[in-house]
């Protein structure tokens, strides 16, 4: 496996905006790629991508990662002709305070912004210092000589318009910094675990699938869709990094439980036992606050033992860090298991 690899996927996935509802261009792009490695993918109604990466062999194996990211909508547009916005997915506004912004309109058209206080002068208040961060204290400024609602929408900008963040992806010293890392990290691990298995011929015992999810961050990405006959399913998403838990920024994380409660015991012990004994750094953890594309699945009563693993990823939902050993050991993990 060459990290290169993962990490160009890596900023592509997260160059490419895919504010959870809004996902389009890069459904796109996971359809273009897999059809350039030689599988056949498709897509299911509500927009999930779906690779098979090995049929007719029985004992299914669905392996899935969400593409889908926190991002804002336009709410309203104000009388002085900045935009107030609610959130897309689950996070506190100041993680995206003074953040450079992108606004989708419905008729194909985008204009760029920040997001900021209604009033971030700190020579005119003390608002910057006192002020909650909320949708009521914080807007989009838009790059446009906008004075008035009415100026707006002469650009065809509507509530209801998606906004997405600058990811501000960079390399360094071996850290992996970008918004959305979640879970763009793992949909990049797919990928090139999918290429790895094409160009070196690996040999699969079981049916494998990718599935790649457009609604993880609003909690329904993989409760419906899926092939038949799987018998294991594997959410590939990211390992939470915190005061009392024992993943870093390094480390592979498996989730022996997290909001949703318990992940599927054998399964779990299989991956910790292969993580033992192919000497990876790893960790087993348990996430308080959070919910998997397996924990959908598990809701909408699809029958399967299912489990949950990713590198460790710091700051989660906010300007968040990997470092490439955590995607080595994650990716390794995957490779070994699939060969069972």
């Amino acid at each position: 496996m060459d990290i290169k690899v993962i990490e160009e996927y890596l900023e592509k996935l997260c160059n490419t905006p895919s504010p959870t509802g809004f996902t389009k261009k890069c459904e796109k792009y996971l359809l273009e790629e897999f059809e350039k490695l030689g599988y056949e993918a498709y897509q299911t109604t509500k927009g999930n991508v779906v690779a098979k990466i090995s049929q007719n062999k029985g004992n299914g194996l669905l392996l899935s990662a969400h593409i889908d990211t926190l991002g804002l909508m336009v709410r309203s547009i104000k009388s002085n002709g900045r935009l107030k916005v609610t959130t897309l997915g689950g996070f506190p506004l100041n993680y995206v305070e003074q953040e450079n912004v992108t606004v989708h309109t419905r008729d194909g058209k985008e204009y760029s912004g920040t997001v900021r206080l209604n009033e971030p002068a700190v020579h005119g208040s003390k608002e910057p210092y006192e002020a909650k961060r909320d949708a009521d204290n914080m807007e989009v400024v838009l790059d446009l000589l906008v004075k008035n609602k009415e100026d707006v929408k002469k650009y065809g900008i509507n509530a209801g318009d998606f906004i997405s963040l600058d990811p501000r992806f960079r390399i360094q010293n071996g850290f992996i910094k970008s918004r959305h890392l979640d879970d763009k990290a793992s949909s990049a691990m797919l990928l090139a675990l999918a290429r790895e298995i094409k160009e070196k011929n690996i040999k699969l015992n079981r049916d494998i699938y990718m599935m790649f999810t457009v609604y993880e961050e609003v909690g329904h990405g993989a409760a419906s869709g899926h092939p038949k006959d799987i018998t294991d399913m594997l959410a590939v998403d990211m390992g939470v990094v915190y005061d009392d838990l024992e993943t870093d920024e390094t480390k592979l994380s498996i989730c022996a439980k997290d909001s949703s409660g318990p992940y599927n015991y054998d399964l779990t012990n299989e991956l910790i036992e292969i993580a033992k004994e192919n000497n990876l750094d790893y960790a087993v953890d348990i996430y308080p606050f959070y919910g998997s594309d397996a924990s959908a699945a598990m809701s909408s009563c699809y029958d399967y033992r299912h489990a949950l693993i990713g590198a460790g990823i710091a700051c989660s939902h906010g300007y968040e860090r990997v470092h490439e050993n955590g995607l080595k050991n994650a990716y390794t993990l995957l490779e070994k298991f699939i060969q069972k």
